[in-house]
C-alpha cells in the first residue's frame, strides 16, 4: 500500500472539510454543532501529518510502519468521520462511536513509541 499517497489524500481531505466547515457549515450549524466539526478537521490533519512522517520514515528506513500506519488512518476515519457525521446530523449515538476512533489514534501513538523506538 503506498502510504504516502493514503497520507497525502488524508492531508487534502483534511483541508477541504475544514475549509467546506468554515465556508459552507458556518451558518448553517450551531456554534456547539460547528466546534465538533472543528474537532474532527483538527484530529484529522494532525493525523495526516503523523501518517506522512511515518510514511516517509518507512520509506527511508525500510521499516514495516503499516500497524501504525493502519491505526492512524483508521483514526481517521473513525474518530473525525463520526464527529463529521454527528455535526451534519445531529445523530448523537455516533458520538459514542468516535472514543473508538480515539484508541486507533493511541494505538498508533503507542506502536510508533514502542515498536520504531527500539530499531537499531
Amino acid at each position: 500500500m503506498d502510504w504516502i499517497k493514503i497520507a497525502g489524500v488524508c492531508g487534502f481531505l483534511g483541508v477541504a472539510l475544514g475549509a467546506f466547515g468554515a465556508h459552507a457549515l458556518k451558518a448553517r450549524l450551531s456554534p456547539e454543532m460547528l466546534a465538533v466539526w472543528n474537532t474532527g478537521v483538527l484530529y484529522h490533519l494532525i493525523h495526516a501529518l503523523a501518517l506522512l512522517a511515518l510514511s516517509l520514515y518507512g520509506k527511508a528506513s525500510g521499516a514495516d510502519i503499516r500497524p501504525g500506519a493502519l491505526f492512524f488512518l483508521l483514526g481517521i476515519l473513525i474518530f473525525s468521520g463520526t464527529l463529521y457525521a454527528l455535526s451534519l446530523t445531529g445523530v448523537k449515538i455516533l458520538g459514542a462511536i468516535t472514543p473508538l476512533g480515539g484508541v486507533f489514534f493511541l494505538l498508533g501513538w503507542g506502536w510508533l513509541a514502542l515498536k520504531l523506538s527500539s530499531r537499531p
